[in-house]
């Protein structure tokens, strides 16, 4: 049987299953660490009445708990982040030459382990620091960068015009937060109907569907040559960890004025993903805190607003690209968005605008996609491989540390000021938006740099010039 070249339906359903759990994660966390710090039962209940009773009676328990949670938090980043970065980047620019498919296989297995290891802790009531443990065991097959970059990657192959494949790889974002909010919204409905432990178990279910696509349908973009052939002009075939080491170091040492575009495009991209990730990874800490205290339906209300953004920021990508909008315009517009959002945060107190702080975030995911189409376009389709390995490995590298560094920051500033994380984040936006207006003064003509000599037609770039 022909197998599909549709990636889509994999991220839909990978997004799905890890945002179905992820709001749940922390919440299982706090309320285990409630329930021990305080010797008594987590309030169930709407959250006005849970703000007085924590008002009256639990007001140091509760800055001990938000504490303790984010240090949870931390912990768990840390134990993961070097073996995930490690796996990320020899899978992803493996994948070159030893096809896309592994980079997307060996995530789903690390993600259904971890999956299964926090029903089990939440079905036998076992000791929460084991999911510290389960998230280094399932790091070990790579993280969510790793599955991304082989998707983006996979893309990259399949799309010669430099539009299409902006556009396509901002349908994959669009589809992550899309399927994210509904997982989401679902997850604080299915926690108060059901608890715990059939939302984990229906996202192992559904990661097993994931591999079954995978494995059995979708279809391999990149042919594997066998190890001992020989070339046409040159020795046997360099071995799988030689030509991940040549791939990521000819995508490095390119043409001098290409290499400074693509160098200052991945400081635009880690820079700002830093800003974003961290102050974003703060929310349910920030909601479950006074004086808002979040119940789980309006958690899971507030994360399903991230759908709206994402679909906006698709729908602002479309809009712009077909107008000629430049694309470093796109991305000064997407930091922006995420400038007015956070610093609004840091203020708001109230429901209400907590769910009006999204509104001029509607734009924030915009620059994500644009900068991986232009940095695809710098780069042969040869090295998409080690493009993405490398685009992940930092993508990696900084939302782990980005999460610990907030969390950190958030611990110790909670009991004075909870809204200075966010704050904090605003102000780091303004590194991307220092670089991107370097780049925007260089303003150099990539496609004049990244034709190599007699080449293959199909491995040719874009020739559409960097700023259009």
């Amino acid at each position: 049987m022909r197998g599909l070249f549709l990636v889509e339906p994999v991220v839909a359903l990978y997004a799905f299953s890890c945002y179905l759990i992820f709001p749940l994660v922390q919440q299982y966390v706090y309320r285990r660490l409630w329930e021990e710090l305080t010797n008594t039962t987590y309030p169930v209940s709407d959250n006005a009445a849970r703000c007085a009773q924590n008002s009256s009676n639990h007001s140091s328990f509760h800055t001990e708990v938000q504490k303790q949670a984010s240090l949870f938090s931390l912990y768990t980043e840390l134990f993961s982040t070097i073996p995930s970065l490690i796996v990320t980047l020899m899978l992803v620019a493996y994948s070159d030459h030893g096809g896309r498919k592994i980079a997307i296989i060996m995530p789903l297995f690390g993600t259904l382990i971890y999956t299964l290891a926090f029903l089990t802790v939440s079905y036998f009531e076992l000791n929460i620091y084991l999911l510290i443990v389960s998230s280094l065991l399932s790091s070990l097959f790579g993280g969510l960068g790793t599955f991304l970059g082989g998707c983006f990657a996979y893309i990259a192959d399949l799309c010669e015009d430099g539009r299409q494949k902006t556009l396509r790889m901002a349908g994959l974002d669009m589809m992550i937060g899309l399927l994210a909010g509904v997982a989401a919204i679902s997850a604080g409905y299915f926690l108060r109907a059901a608890g715990f432990n059939w939302p984990f178990l229906t996202s192992a279910l559904c990661q097993c569907l994931i591999l079954l696509y995978t494995i059995f349908v979708l279809e391999e973009t990149v042919k594997r040559t066998p190890s001992d052939s020989v070339t046409l002009n040159g020795p046997p075939q360099r071995s799988a960890l030689k030509q991940m080491i040549c791939g990521i170091y000819d995508m490095i040492t390119g043409a001098s004025r290409c290499k400074t575009v693509l160098v200052l495009l991945m400081l635009i991209f880690t820079s700002f993903s830093f800003a974003y990730v961290g102050g974003i990874s703060l929310v349910t800490l920030y909601v479950l805190d006074e004086p808002l205290c979040w119940t789980e339906i309006l958690i899971g209300y507030g994360s399903a607003l991230s759908t709206t953004v994402f679909l906006i920021s698709f729908a602002g990508v479309l809009a712009f690209t077909y107008c000629g909008v430049p694309q470093l315009i796109i991305i000064l517009i997407g930091i922006l968005s995420v400038v007015s959002g956070m610093v609004l945060l840091a203020f708001t107190k109230t429901t209400v605008m907590m769910f009006i702080v999204k509104v001029p975030m509607l734009l924030s995911i915009m620059p994500f996609p644009v900068l991986r189409s232009m940095m695809s376009k710098i780069i042969p389709k040869s090295e998409q491989g080690a493009l993405f390995a490398c685009l992940s490995f930092l993508e990696s590298l900084t939302y782990n540390v980005s999460t610990a560094t907030f969390n950190s920051v958030y611990a110790a500033t909670v009991a004075w000021y909870p809204g200075f994380s966010f704050l904090l984040a605003a102000g780091l936006c303004v590194v991307p938006l220092f670089v991107l207006g370097v780049v925007a003064v260089i303003g150099v003509d990539v496609a004049k740099e990244t034709k190599p000599p007699e080449t293959d037609p199909e491995d040719q770039n874009d020739n559409t010039p960097l700023l259009s």
